[in-house]
């Protein structure tokens, strides 16, 4: 520990600079980060607050499992066919990816379009499959 804090004292320029890209790294997490849900609380969103489920994944990976009454709304076209979810203003809205990582944007876009709350499934599909949770298949 003596050494550490010597470190500290020694170079005062190094250590102001971890700490300022640190900071930096927190306030742009937590201005572009979405909120998350994890598959159990989409779920209890889903049964409590009747929250609506957009899947932005392809067509082709829809048709192989999806979440029972989900909205398919490909990322591609989320921005025409935001106003699909004008009818549910008010109740939450999760967000489902193939793996999570899609879905940020996609929520952005429904949150600009005044939606408010909305979620991003964590994990995405591969997440909800892996718990081995109900999915509808075409």
């Amino acid at each position: 520990m003596a050494q550490f804090i010597e470190f500290l004292s020694n170079h005062p320029i190094l250590v102001g600079c971890w700490l300022a890209a640190f900071i930096g790294i927190m306030v742009y997490h937590q201005r572009t980060g979405s909120k998350g849900a994890s598959p159990a609380q989409a779920i209890t969103l889903i049964n409590r607050s009747d929250a609506l489920v957009v899947d932005i994944r392809d067509k082709k990976d829809f048709d192989e499992g999806h979440i029972v009454d989900a909205l398919h709304i490909p990322a591609a076209k989320l921005e025409q066919r935001v106003a699909e979810l004008s009818k549910q203003k008010g109740k939450p809205i999760v967000v489902v990816c193939k793996h999570g990582q899609q879905a940020g944007d996609s929520v952005k876009k429904i949150e600009s379009a005044g939606h408010d709350p909305v979620y991003k499934l964590n994990g995405g599909m591969a997440e909800w499959k892996g718990q081995s949770l109900p999915v509808v298949t075409k």
